[in-house]
C-alpha cells in the first residue's frame, strides 16, 4: 500500500524524528510502526481490527483510525482515507496527544478529515 500525507504531517514527522527525548522517541517509533502496518496492507480494510477501526463520525469520506499497542500515557491516532480502487492510503489527521484529549478529538474528525481529503484530491488532480 502506498501512503500519501500532507506537508503539515511531514513537518510533524520531522519534528518527532528530531525530538531526542525519551517520550519523543517513543512517539516517533510508534508512529513509524503504525505507518509500516499501513504500508503492509494489501488492500483497504473491510473489517475492523484491533489496529484499524472505522471512524463513526466520518462525514463525506469514510475514514479509518489507526492505533498502536497500549503504552501508558501515549495514545496516537492516525485518521486515514482509502481512495476507492487504488492501492493508496491518505493520512488525513494525526493526534499525538489523544491520551489527554480523550474523545473530544473525534468530535471534529469528520469535518477536518473531509477538508484535508478535498485538498489532497485537488492537489493530485492538478498533478495529473
Amino acid at each position: 500500500m502506498n501512503i500519501d500525507w500532507s506537508r503539515d504531517f511531514d513537518r510533524q514527522l520531522d519534528r518527532l524524528e528530531a525530538d531526542k527525548s525519551e517520550r519523543g522517541q517513543q512517539v516517533y517509533r510508534l508512529l513509524v510502526l503504525m505507518l509500516r502496518r499501513l504500508r503492509e496492507l494489501d488492500a483497504a480494510p473491510v473489517e475492523e481490527t484491533a489496529m484499524l477501526k472505522r471512524v463513526r463520525q466520518s462525514r463525506q469520506y469514510p475514514v479509518w483510525r489507526v492505533s498502536h499497542p497500549y503504552r501508558e500515557g501515549i495514545a496516537l491516532r492516525l485518521i486515514c482515507w482509502f481512495p476507492p480502487d487504488q492501492d493508496r492510503v491518505v493520512v488525513a489527521l494525526f493526534a499525538g496527544e489523544k491520551a489527554s484529549m480523550g474523545d473530544v478529538f473525534y468530535d471534529s474528525v469528520g469535518t477536518r478529515a473531509d477538508q484535508i481529503i478535498e485538498r489532497w484530491l485537488e492537489d493530485t488532480e492538478e498533478e495529473s
